[in-house]
């Protein structure tokens, strides 16, 4: 049991240099306000290791092992007790007024001299016959005003760092409160209840017994009436300043702290005063440690694993250029091309990439936009019975004609452009995307290399930028092949030829019968001259002509809102006909624009179910695919030359930097795994 504290004394140097806070280590730490009417006071975490010195000078003669000793014998220094400093390599203080001036300069260098506090420890060791195993971190004293040229916020600054120690789940909180201000506003229990609510690791200290009002006493505090502490309450006699000016001996202290407590606690004497402290913060540390020692080799063993494969992910120290460069550029172009067929290693679950968005793009994106496009969009009645109007030049036409049909459709073909080549862009930049998921996720050596990670990414996004213009250029053309030629004998576009067809056979069939009524009405009219004579019979034909002639001539009769100007009407030559914005079209002009309208739809969902299924397949050949195919050979014909591999195989400071820090703590789990394995566990129960 002995053994344990110089054990984890050990630890704590051994971590002392790369953090102790990751091993959690178990430990003592003193929490208390900041003393009064003293020039020194703790402005830094001060980690204080006693060493018995009877027990050392046994294991010295079996082992040589320690180097303070080994430094000691070989300067031939004589002395019963002495101290060093982590800070001073090979430096022994003998005199312990030379270790407190050298503590007061440390501080100053460490916090300057405006009394602010420094996060940097100090490690000071004590060798001496007259202390028992034991290691204690003292830390700040808490304060409420800023003194001086100290921070403004030093009270958070401290109660910061006292926290940061504490939260330690295996370290003991040595809580230090004055006997003469009240438990229940003392700061330093109230600090270790926030991370020891149940106080099952907090031993309370109450110190200055002597300096009570007269008349009261703390037996009530002592005896855990007025606030219960689980690991007890112990009350101490501190050392005036008087005593430590005028250099009174820390055994006369000891003695007449020990004659106070027999006169004024004769029933606590025994369980009170610093000798007894300092022997119960030996049991408790030593039982603490054997209690937590389990969970710290399986700590140690867990972080050992964790640091190994951090240093491992850092990789090795460049030797060979040429090879670790092909290697990288290999397997970055092999994780870009498994990103988008999806069988990359790194799969994200927040959001698509790669493929899968591409997927999207094509069949959601892209396919809905398509077919959110009306095919009559933009186009009225108006318009279209203009366009066979102006198809049809001077003169009247019989039929529907049918270049009025493909002027009307390729305007409305030409509305598929725009989504087209939107698709074309949304592609390209999730392509340019995944260059930084495969930079991010799947290939750790680019982190290493920020210039190599730099020219790849100019090199993708180049190769990129040079496909983009080809894939639009041939979008364009897809939507050009189409208006170049409307092809009303498509096999789809069958039933909308047989509508027009029919229609326009209608047509023919009306014509057919309004000639056929000119020609009676010519016929009747030289039979009225023949039979001139026949007074009644000539009145009933002309009667009956006169009828038929007006009926033609109605029929004739142009339609509302394309007339000629009415007689006596001024006509001006020079102003612009324009047909009206509204009116109300004929039978058949509405005939006529119904054809159109159909012809129009039927076409523009041929076409527009073909730009579907060909710009997706565009774009996966000219863009894509291509990129997949040639990615690693562009990545080698740009990057893979001599002047260019010992730049691009740059380390960065950040990587270099981590990669120090990560072998030093593997480093020093490595020396805390031998350490503890050193500890044979059937001794210590």
């Amino acid at each position: 049991m002995e053994t344990l504290i110089p054990t984890i004394n050990r630890l704590q140097e051994v971590f002392l240099t790369v953090g102790a806070e990751i091993i959690q280590l178990p430990q003592i730490v003193v929490v208390g306000s900041q003393v009064s009417q003293q020039n020194t006071h703790t402005r830094k975490s001060f980690l204080i290791s006693l060493f018995s010195m009877s027990n050392y000078i046994l294991r010295f003669s079996a082992v040589i092992k320690n180097e303070t000793l080994l430094t000691l014998v070989c300067l031939g220094v004589k002395a019963e007790e002495w101290g060093t400093f982590l800070h001073c390599k090979n430096q022994i203080f003998t005199d312990f007024q030379e270790i407190r001036r050298e503590i007061e300069a440390e501080t100053e260098r460490g916090s300057g001299d405006n009394k602010g506090i420094s996060s940097e420890p100090m490690y000071l060791k004590i060798f001496s016959p007259k202390v028992l195993n034991l290691t204690l971190v003292d830390l700040p004293g808490i304060t409420k005003v800023p003194v001086g040229d100290q921070p403004e916020d030093i009270e958070a600054q401290v109660q910061e760092m006292i926290l940061s120690f504490i939260s330690n789940p295996n370290s003991l909180i040595l809580a230090v409160s004055p006997a003469n201000s009240d438990l229940a506003t003392s700061d330093a229990l109230k600090l270790a209840r926030e991370v020891d609510p149940d106080g099952r690791r907090t031993l309370l200290v109450v110190s200055k017994l002597d300096l009570m009002d007269a008349g009261t006493d703390a037996l009530e505090v002592l005896l855990g009436r007025v606030i219960p502490v689980r690991l007890g309450i112990i009350g101490v006699v501190n050392r005036s300043q008087h005593d430590i000016n005028t250099k009174k001996s820390l055994d006369d202290s000891m003695k007449d702290e020990l004659s106070f407590l027999q006169r004024h606690y004769p029933s606590l004497a025994s369980r009170a005063g610093s000798h007894y402290l300092a022997k119960t913060l030996s049991r408790l540390l030593m039982h603490h440690i054997r209690d937590c020692l389990p969970d710290l080799k399986t700590r140690v063993t867990v972080l050992s694993a964790q640091y190994q494969a951090r240093l491992n992910s850092y990789g090795q120290p460049v030797e060979d250029h040429s090879a670790t460069l092909l290697q990288i550029v290999t397997k970055f172009a092999s994780d870009y091309c498994n990103t988008i067929e999806g069988t990359a290693r790194h799969i994200q679950t927040s959001e698509l990439c790669g493929g899968a968005r591409i997927c999207y793009i094509f069949h959601e994106t892209f396919g809905r936009t398509l077919q959110s496009i009306d095919p009559l969009g933009g186009l009225t009645e108006l318009d279209i019975l203009t366009a066979i109007r102006n198809a049809t030049g001077p003169r009247p036409a019989l039929f529907v004609p049918e270049v009025s049909f493909e002027l009307l459709v390729k305007r409305q073909i030409k509305r598929l452009e725009e989504p087209s080549l939107r698709c074309v862009e949304l592609v390209h930049e999730e392509l340019q995307r995944i260059i930084q998921h495969c930079s991010s996720f799947s290939t750790q050596e680019l982190l290493r290399f920020p210039k190599l990670h730099d020219s790849i990414v100019e090199v993708v996004t180049g190769l990129l930028r040079k496909r983009l213009p080809i894939t639009n250029e041939m979008v364009h053309s897809l939507i050009a092949i189409e208006l170049a030629y409307i092809n009303t004998k498509h096999p789809d576009f069958t039933d909308a030829a047989q509508v027009s067809a029919s229609v326009n056979s209608q047509q023919v069939i009306n014509f057919s019968l309004q000639q056929a009524t000119n020609v009676s009405f010519i016929a009747l009219q030289k039979t009225a001259e023949v039979v001139l004579c026949e007074a009644v019979s000539i009145t009933f034909h002309i009667q009956t002509l006169t009828s038929i002639s007006l009926l033609v001539a109605e029929e004739k009769a142009p339609p509302a809102g394309f007339g000629s100007p009415s007689k006596g009407q001024a006509i001006n030559l020079l102003d612009t006909v324009s047909v009206p914005a509204s009116r109300k079209l004929s039978a058949r002009e509405q005939r006529d624009c119904e054809v159109i309208q159909r012809l129009i739809k039927c076409y523009f969902l041929i076409v527009r179910k073909s730009i579907q299924d060909s710009v997706p397949k565009t774009v996966m050949h000219f863009l894509v695919n291509f990129v997949k195919e040639h990615l690693q050979s562009e990545l080698v014909g740009q990057l893979y030359k001599q002047p260019l591999l010992q730049e691009l195989l740059i380390e960065s400071q950040d990587t270099a930097q981590q990669r120090t820090e990560v072998a030093q703590m593997l480093e020093a789990l490595k020396k805390a795994s031998n350490i503890i394995s050193e500890i044979r566990e059937t001794h210590l129960w």
